[in-house]
């Protein structure tokens, strides 16, 4: 059984249908990639996925159980984190409170014990504080734990997003557009940081990205959207050379 499987779901906006049968599965621990034109459907499908969308048919399950008609809360304890294409920090917080925030919904502790300060909210407390600097010292950030996260360089801001899906401690990681407004050097450094998270934190991790050489470099397959309709599904190989593909990047016949 795949641990992400859409089944022919369909999006629609009034007249508009963002997305079209669109059907895709992820199994655990693989590296994937959806890519197409601006406007092919490719954030919509993701939105669809985290439950910002409600698919108007088909359904989508997450190791066997049917989320698209959860909530995004639940969606996200069920075991989904996302990242988006423009980054989502709190600006005006440290980088370490920051990844707190991923970790909240692994409290056990109420209202009113945060309130009173319990001896089991504050040993939570400390456990997780604890835990969130060992995942940024894993993410190559704990030496700037204690800064604002707005007053990051934009590739470390990019890293700090990641790790604070990757507090939530989800199954899948979806990541849209990761190297947006990145440079080239910091590009390589985030095709790394990907393979890195996928081994290390076993993770299936499905990504939305217009590098193209990105996409080749880590993916081990590509779905390819033109239009809210998949044109093409395969290896990087497969996907380079498909006519359909060419057609849709250039805008003319191959």
């Amino acid at each position: 059984m795949a641990l992400l499987e859409i089944d022919n779901i369909s999006i629609v906006f009034g007249g508009l249908r963002a997305l079209s049968d669109f059907s895709f599965t992820l199994d655990p621990g693989e590296l994937v990639a959806l890519i197409g034109p601006n406007g092919a459907g490719k954030t919509t499908a993701f939105n669809a996925v985290t439950g910002v969308y409600r698919p108007s048919a088909g359904r989508i399950t997450l190791a066997g159980r049917r989320i698209d008609r959860a909530s995004t809360v639940a969606i996200n304890h069920a075991g989904i984190a996302r990242t988006f294409q423009n980054i989502r920090l709190f600006a005006n917080l440290t980088v370490l409170d920051n990844v707190l925030v991923g970790y909240n919904r692994l409290s056990e502790h109420g209202l009113i014990g945060t309130l009173l300060r319990s001896p089991r909210c504050l040993r939570e407390g400390r456990r997780f504080r604890d835990t969130a600097m060992d995942l940024l010292r894993t993410m190559q950030l704990g030496d700037v734990a204690t800064s604002y996260a707005g007053s990051l360089p934009y590739g470390d801001q990019r890293r700090l997003e990641i790790a604070r899906a990757l507090a939530t401690r989800p199954k899948i990681l979806l990541l849209d557009e990761p190297a947006a407004g990145m440079n080239p050097q910091e590009k390589l450094e985030l095709m790394d940081l990907i393979r890195f998270i996928r081994d290390r934190f076993g993770v299936g991790i499905w990504l939305i990205e217009h590098d193209m050489r990105l996409v080749m470099s880590i993916c081990q397959r590509i779905t390819v959207l033109d239009h809210g309709e998949t044109i093409a599904v395969g290896t990087p190989q497969q996907v380079r050379a498909d006519p359909k593909v060419i057609e849709a990047y250039l805008g003319e016949p191959v």
